[in-house]
């Protein structure tokens, strides 16, 4: 549940704007959601695997080129499907919790 639920917010994220792999791991921390690279870097990886992500390297001033992450078109369709099970799942949960 937790990594359908982390695939979710990582594309939210990129959803709004390119993003390097330390600035996704800040936003999720920020969302009280614990994110370490062991676990991003794969998931991104199969994301990007699936046509969801795509890359591209961009100079920083700090140091070497660093990779920014971005939704495909592919990705958003996904994104699409994912907010619909994401709102079903919730008026469900929603639905016991309250009857």
């Amino acid at each position: 549940m937790r990594k359908g639920t982390l695939e979710y917010c990582i594309l939210l994220l990129l959803k709004k704007e390119p993003a390097y792999t330390s600035d996704i791991i800040q936003k999720l921390q920020a969302a009280r959601l614990i994110v370490v690279e062991g676990t991003l870097y794969p998931l991104l990886t199969r994301l990007k695997n699936c046509g969801f992500l795509s890359y591209k390297w961009i100079e920083s001033t700090q140091g070497p080129p660093r990779k920014y992450y971005e939704l495909t078109e592919s990705g958003e369709e996904f994104l699409q499907e994912l907010e619909q099970s994401w709102l079903q799942l919730t008026e469900t949960i929603n639905h016991i919790k309250n009857n």
